[in-house]
């Protein structure tokens, strides 16, 4: 159990599986973004491409760093191929401003929300997970983090649907930026972060394939990772590779959970609670793929 300095006399500690439980319902109330009709239609409307999703994900997750060019937004999002990042920015903000696509962001996921969970949007069960959640996402220190620290620093909007959608989305992009750090730590470039999670069955080689990477640039990270002793020839994980996946992972965990110390084992159970009830919603929408590269259920 990790513990934290909390009010005397209450327990603040967290368990590593908490922290990943609660990613677990929480990633995908903040990826609706990524596939809602209702954001397409506003990006659209903004004069981005909506024929694949790739032209509107670029612009709507790098949109709080402000007008980035490919560079910052490959390191910020690390698993990227530079090429791939470099197409989509090219003409992002010559497209629409970065303050443009915030606020067509928020419209879409307000639409999408209300689509979602019809008249729950507004229930009471709402609004109080709403409230647990932002406590927690402005607990979160942001330092060395900069996409959660890019998504802090907006202001909240006031619906509380949309509140719990930006405290997702906080800690969502809080948890990542620690899982970058995690991943220099292992020592695993971008390219073969993908590879060793592949090799661990995270999720298959052609959906991590959707991140831009050429077959020669894979097959090289994959022999890098064979000399490593990590990555057998045929591409499975050697015993030493499923353990450094799994350091990163807790690692990762590790350092996910200091937000949810804010609030006490209790609240964090009836958070989870709450929860539970939009985050089947979501994935009764079918918006979402069966099969994602972040290896939830898996790792």
């Amino acid at each position: 159990m990790i513990q934290g300095d909390g009010a005397a006399g209450v327990e603040t500690g967290v368990e590593l599986g908490e922290v990943r439980r609660l990613w677990h319902l929480l990633e995908p109330l903040h990826a609706v973004l990524y596939y809602a009709p209702e954001v397409f239609e506003e990006a659209a409307a903004l004069g981005y491409g909506t024929g694949e999703r790739w032209p509107t994900y670029f612009p709507l997750r790098a949109a709080p760093l402000g007008a980035v060019g490919s560079e910052r937004v490959s390191s910020a999002f690390y698993s990227f191929s530079p090429r791939m990042v470099a197409a989509h920015m090219e003409f992002a903000w010559l497209t629409a401003s970065p303050a443009d696509v915030l606020k067509a962001r928020e419209q879409g996921m307000d639409r999408a929300y209300r689509a979602i969970f019809g008249d729950r949007a507004a229930s009471p069960e709402l609004v109080e997970a709403a409230g647990l959640l932002r406590r927690v996402a402005e607990s979160a220190n942001t330092a060395g983090r900069p996409m959660a620290a890019a998504n802090a620093e907006l202001a909240w909007p006031t619906a509380p649907h949309l509140q719990l959608w930006h405290a997702a989305t906080i800690l969502r992009e809080h948890r990542g930026d620690g899982h970058l750090a995690a991943l220099l730590v292992a020592g695993l470039d971008p390219v073969e972060a993908l590879v060793s999670f592949a090799a661990i069955g995270a999720a298959s080689v052609e959906r991590f394939g959707s991140r831009g990477w050429s077959p020669a640039e894979w097959s090289a990270a994959r022999e890098r990772l064979v000399a490593r002793g990590l990555v057998t020839e045929s591409s499975t994980a050697t015993p030493a590779g499923r353990d450094l996946r799994a350091e990163v992972e807790r690692h990762t965990d590790e350092l996910a959970a200091a937000p949810w110390r804010t609030i006490t084992p209790a609240e964090r159970s009836r958070l989870a609670e709450l929860l539970g009830e939009f985050w089947v919603a979501v994935l009764g929408s079918g918006l979402l793929p069966s099969e994602s590269t972040l290896g939830i259920g898996k790792v």
